[in-house]
């Protein structure tokens, strides 16, 4: 009895031992991000590296500036450099399954993040729920604009996660006005400011009347607010963006446009090596982690510049 007394001990003892070093088994994390130009994706870069610290754990991070190809290369580059888990933000849709594979290979753990690989995902997905919040902000400017007007799209990456979950959600926001006809729609590259204004230019040359627009990212809206500014139509044309974005969100405060969907991405970056160190250790996280954005204009946008989520 006293020896099996001992064994029991010895095990229980092993097994705290061994929870312990699992728990402890991130040491460094490779974080992939998609542009790094991008406001959005620089905000959970930092929240990744400030979580990361506080748990004593090196994060090396890659840019691939919107580039698919060079970012299978980092990313090749990056496991071969012992990290013990991979935080990824595809730069685009069509090479985004070969770094999920590369890393499944090599048995080091994916977090995706806002984009999510189509046939190859990750271990787990952390993203805001796009379609909700897209149909949120499409509602908005809709009646704004008295529910009837030419309404145009700037759409983000084509065929990207948040692309075509914002495209959805929108959709359905103008299945329910009638009297609103999407005139025109163009797909971005980078999700950038400069992209928003050539492309809501060359819009409002063909479709000069337009009253209503759906830009997909903030970058892009404030791009179209600045076309808009210089082509200066007698209409008013309601605009609405998405991510809450730093400097969109002082743009907003000042009326250079009428709504985005404030995403948390804080909290992404944070629940990000959350999930890492969690998976690495055995513990088994949801496939699919979506967060809510909140619509934000003028009468909420303080909050958000004073304390981003």
């Amino acid at each position: 009895m006293k020896l099996a007394r001992i064994l029991m001990t010895s095990a229980a003892l092993l097994s705290l031992s061994f929870g312990a070093v699992q728990a402890k088994d991130v040491k460094k994390i490779g974080l992939a991000v998609a542009n790094l130009q991008a406001n959005f994706f620089n905000q959970i870069k930092q929240a990744v590296e400030a979580e990361a610290k506080t748990r004593g754990i090196t994060v090396v991070t890659v840019d691939a500036k919107g580039d698919g190809p060079t970012q299978v290369n980092q990313i090749q580059d990056l496991l071969t450099q012992n990290i013990d888990a991979l935080i990824y933000i595809p730069a685009g849709a069509a090479a985004a399954t070969v770094p999920v594979k590369l890393a499944k290979a090599a048995g080091v753990p994916v977090i995706n993040i806002d984009r999510n690989a189509n046939g190859a995902p990750g271990d787990t997905f952390l993203a805001t729920d796009s379609v909700a919040s897209a149909n949120a902000v499409c509602k908005h400017i809709l009646e704004k604009a008295g529910g009837k007007g030419k309404m145009v799209m700037i759409h983000g990456q084509k065929g990207t996660t948040p692309e075509v979950d914002r495209t959805k959600g929108c959709m359905e926001a103008v299945k329910a006005y009638p009297d609103v006809k999407i005139v025109a729609e163009q797909w971005s590259n980078l999700w950038s400011q400069d992209e928003g204004f050539q492309i809501m230019q060359n819009m409002l040359q063909a479709n000069p009347d337009i009253s209503i627009v759906f830009a997909q990212a903030d970058g892009l809206a404030l791009g179209a607010a600045q076309a808009i500014k210089v082509a200066k139509p007698t209409q008013t044309i309601t605009l609405g963006g998405f991510d809450g974005d730093t400097a969109a969100l002082e743009a907003l405060k000042n009326g250079v446009f009428d709504v985005t969907a404030t995403q948390q991405t804080q909290k992404m970056g944070r629940e990000a090596v959350d999930s890492a160190v969690k998976i690495v250790a055995g513990e088994k996280v949801p496939a699919v982690q979506l967060l809510d954005a909140t619509l934000t204009t003028k009468d909420n946008v303080d909050g958000f510049i004073a304390n981003h989520p």
